[in-house]
């Protein structure tokens, strides 16, 4: 896809929201702790901080983040990201809200001034601007997540997630890559009903392995922020329901996902 405008429309007002959640944060909202062991609100929000500032350079300065990219090498992407999130998380709270702000704003505004035919260079493989900006829904998706559970409120998810969606069947084979398991070479159908109802489907018709549900669920189970037990989403075909187990739709190890029931029953 090489028209980005509506995924970057629809990763302006995601990030809205995120920052809707802490914008009226009081001191000791900021220090509750998130379902990430270890991780407090103020830690989600230092994360999303350092991804959106590294996309925006990647983005705008991209031989400047080749150049990043190598110096991270020596040190591994876990702890840049660890040492990233020391710089963050001791500013005061108005100046981290404040530079989570001009982070997330500088990398939208120039993913939106790549043009949509070019590659934006990115950890492990070169990426079509639109879908690193897919990349930042679910990093928003699955952070903004986090800091909702740690405050205890629900998020109302729109047809935004979308791009996730699609973006978590493109790379169906990264919880495979997790484990150092071969994917499967069949393809695999997904049908997923949107929060406005409509239905969103990828893959093959006649696919034997099928995925279907919530496309909402989907997404929670896709960034491992809800245990598949809790979720309204089923599999059809061992290879499918194996996926389940395992699906993540970001690189690198899976982390300790959720526990089945953690959350307590899902509300209507």
């Amino acid at each position: 896809m090489t028209d980005t405008t509506g995924v970057i429309d629809d990763l302006t007002a995601e990030g809205a929201a995120v920052d809707a959640l802490v914008a009226d944060l009081p001191e000791t909202g900021w220090d509750a702790p998130s379902p990430a062991p270890g991780w407090t609100v103020r830690h989600q929000i230092a994360h999303l901080a350092f991804i959106f500032r590294i996309a925006g350079l990647a983005a705008a300065q991209p031989e400047a983040f080749i150049e990043m990219t190598k110096a991270v090498a020596n040190v591994g992407f876990d702890n840049a990201v660890e040492a990233a999130l020391q710089e963050f998380i001791h500013d005061p709270t108005e100046v981290l809200l404040s530079r989570w702000r001009a982070e997330r704003d500088a990398a939208i505004k120039a993913l939106a001034a790549v043009p949509g035919d070019k590659l934006v260079p990115w950890l492990v493989n070169p990426l079509p601007p639109y879908v690193l900006a897919c990349a930042g829904m679910m990093e928003l998706f699955a952070h903004g997540q986090d800091v909702a559970d740690a405050l205890g409120v629900r998020i109302e998810r729109t047809d935004r997630i979308k791009h996730l969606a699609g973006f978590a069947v493109r790379v169906r084979d990264f919880g495979y890559e997790a484990r150092n398991l071969t994917p499967p070479a069949e393809e695999f159908r997904f049908e997923l009903t949107a929060p406005s109802g409509a239905l969103w489907t990828f893959g093959p018709a006649d696919a034997q392995q099928r995925v279907t549900g919530s496309a909402e669920d989907f997404c929670l189970l896709a960034t491992r922020r809800r245990h598949r037990f809790d979720l309204d989403v089923r599999a059809k075909g061992t290879l499918a329901d194996q996926w389940l187990d395992i699906a993540q739709a970001y690189r690198g190890a899976a982390g300790e996902g959720r526990r089945p029931g953690q959350f307590g029953p899902r509300p209507s």
